[in-house]
């Protein structure tokens, strides 16, 4: 199982229709063949600058290759993730053992 995380700061302004729309585009990526328990999560901590996270799983490699090579994906980070993205940091998790 591959876990998929990402925590992200968008270019607009908090609450505004532009962040909204982004948030609702982003909900399709869970309909990706081999995308499971997808989530969309608001940063609460005052420990880091982030304001949202994604969260998805992945039975394994292939899964998450198909994901990653997916029209769907390919096409959200080119016209909405990179433009409207200020910063981000993922992750992808293993469990041990």
């Amino acid at each position: 199982m591959i876990r998929h995380t990402v925590v992200f700061t968008l270019r607009h302004k908090p609450g505004s229709v532009e962040e909204q729309e982004f948030l609702d585009e982003a909900k399709k990526l869970a309909d990706i063949p081999g995308v499971k328990k997808f989530e969309q999560l608001r940063q609460v901590s005052p420990k880091n600058d982030f304001r949202f996270g994604f969260s998805m799983e992945f039975a394994g490699q292939a899964a998450y290759s198909g994901y990653n090579n997916h029209p769907f994906h390919v096409a959200f980070v080119r016209d909405r993730w990179m433009p409207e993205v200020e910063k981000f940091l993922e992750i992808d998790y293993e469990p041990l053992g």
